[in-house]
């Protein structure tokens, strides 16, 4: 029976799981503290038995300092699959250009998930990485609802995002592929302020104004998200993998996120109930 670990049921894990699980897979899992769908991370006797009986075993846990599952489990990490959620922001700034995977790691901000990117590729993980990740519950239609969406006056800036059901596509389609890194990316990068205006035009509210960085007053990590600016390709995924975006652009994902509002949205059912149409789009 194929069983997978996954250290780290957050938002995306979750999903995966529950997609593993409706196709008969049996999924064990960690978060900090334990809970009825998780053990304790650092319950070390319950790790070690769900790692004794994993078939594959995928990391979700970002760095902090040093990689928390390779530091403490990584000696038991022999399985034939081993899986690991890093960042794009492993390239760090290209100034607006594309970027793949055989672009050099590490120059960024981001040392620390660097660094957790190329241990686990050494080991000979699927290593998945992940720009800006949005879905339902989580994304620009929330921080427009909640009045937390910003448009910066930054020219030329450019990101890259990805829905939380096309990772979860891309993982399922990395169960059988080679070990190496793979860039899970949708095909239309674009500025933040195309996104907050397709947000604000689906829930049928005026975009916040445009500001500048000192304006806007944001906080250290989105003045950092701001700082880097770069195209992310996804030619591999889809040559090895197979994989398809499902929503491959910000559009069809903003859409779908408003069409399932009314369960995982308080915010944006109560200003928008009725879901925009596909011919309002």
């Amino acid at each position: 029976m194929a069983q997978m670990l996954i250290f780290g049921l957050g938002y995306t894990a979750s999903r995966l799981a529950e997609r593993l699980r409706a196709t008969g897979w049996t999924v064990f899992a960690t978060r900090r503290d334990a809970g009825t769908d998780a053990i304790a991370f650092g319950d070390e006797e319950a790790v070690r038995v769900a790692l004794a009986g994993a078939t594959h075993v995928l990391s979700s846990v970002p760095p902090d300092g040093c990689d928390p599952v390779l530091d403490r489990y990584g000696k038991l990490l022999s399985h034939r699959w081993l899986g690991y959620l890093s960042s794009t922001g492993v390239y760090g700034d290209t100034g607006g250009a594309w970027v793949d995977e055989s672009a050099p790691t590490g120059s960024g901000r981001r040392s620390a998930r660097a660094e957790a990117d190329a241990q686990w590729l050494a080991l000979g993980a699927r290593v998945f990485r992940l720009p800006g990740i949005y879905g339902p519950g989580r994304s620009a239609l929330e921080r427009v609802a909640e009045g937390r969406a910003h448009r910066i006056d930054l020219p030329g800036q450019v990101f890259s995002r990805i829905h939380v059901d096309d990772i979860v596509a891309a993982v399922v389609a990395g169960l059988d592929a080679p070990p190496g890194a793979y860039n899970i990316a949708d095909d239309q990068p674009c500025s933040q302020n195309r996104v907050v205006e397709e947000a604000s035009r689906l829930l049928r509210v005026s975009p916040p104004p445009i500001r500048s960085m000192g304006e806007a007053g944001l906080s250290p990590a989105a003045r950092a998200f701001y700082a880097e600016n770069r195209r992310v390709a996804n030619g591999k995924a889809k040559r090895v993998l197979g994989w398809r975006p499902f929503y491959p652009d910000y559009r069809a994902g903003l859409a779908a996120c408003l069409a399932c509002s009314a369960t995982t949205s308080p915010a944006i059912a109560s200003r928008h109930p009725t879901p925009a149409s596909a011919d309002q789009r």
